[in-house]
């Protein structure tokens, strides 16, 4: 698939830092490919964190991805680091 603008939104911003949420039903290796966020470049900054909820069709994982690069044109993000999704009750 590709990235969805409406499906980017902030949660936080101060002193320069973008606190963002982005849901989709791509899977976070997708996501996490340089070129992803190219449309989203004139709003995301370098060090900026994008919570994320990806294969929301799948087998869903949550995470955060950083901002690792913004050209201005190209932006590019680090690979998920995700948040421990198991439960034992």
């Amino acid at each position: 698939m590709a990235y969805v603008s409406k499906n980017l939104s902030v949660l936080a911003y101060s002193n320069g830092f973008t606190l963002w949420h982005y849901t989709t039903p791509d899977a976070a290796t997708a996501v996490d490919t340089s070129g992803y966020f190219n449309t989203a470049a004139d709003m995301v900054r370098v060090g900026d964190m994008i919570l994320a909820n990806t294969d929301t069709a799948g087998s869903y994982a949550t995470g955060v991805f950083v901002v690792a690069g913004n050209s201005g044109t190209v932006v590019d993000v680090a690979n998920l680091t995700q948040f421990n999704s198991s439960n034992t009750d």
